[in-house]
């Protein structure tokens, strides 16, 4: 097995012993993205909606940077400190992916990294790149009519 690190400045750095995202065949690793503004490394300012939705950027870009889309996720973690947000997740997610949605599990947990009040890793398949057709360059043979 032959294991790829997914690195992007377009998303947070890493902020332990982790990889943004390890890519293993045609299926992606994404690890927990809490809502970081890339770069500052700081949690995003504004409401829960402003996180959430920061959240869904940060995974967004990794998914972008390993070759796919968040349409290719096929399992979603979301890890909430307030349960009571889930129907905002499911608000914001609706943004953010096309059906069929996927498989997905909440969690609530006593705290998260940096005091975030989200959390979000996922799996994704790749697409399958299907190798274009060899098609024999066919010339028509111009005739002049005189």
């Amino acid at each position: 097995m032959t294991k790829q690190a997914i690195q992007t400045k377009a998303a947070p750095q890493a902020i332990g012993t982790y990889s943004q995202a390890i890519k293993t065949g045609d299926t992606v690793y994404l690890s927990g993205q809490i809502p970081l503004v890339p770069g500052s490394g700081e949690l995003v300012a504004g409401d829960m909606r402003a996180q959430i939705a920061r959240v869904f950027e940060n995974l967004r870009a990794v998914a972008t940077a390993a070759g796919g889309g968040l349409n290719d996720v096929v399992k979603l973690n979301v890890f909430l400190t307030d349960l009571g947000h889930f129907p905002l997740v499911n608000e914001v997610m609706a943004e953010y992916f096309g059906q069929p949605y996927p498989a997905r599990a909440a969690v609530g947990v006593a705290a998260l990294p940096k005091g975030a009040a989200v959390e979000m890793d996922a799996v994704l398949v790749l697409p399958k790149i299907r190798p274009k057709k060899k098609t024999k360059s066919k010339r028509k043979a111009k005739r002049r009519r005189r």
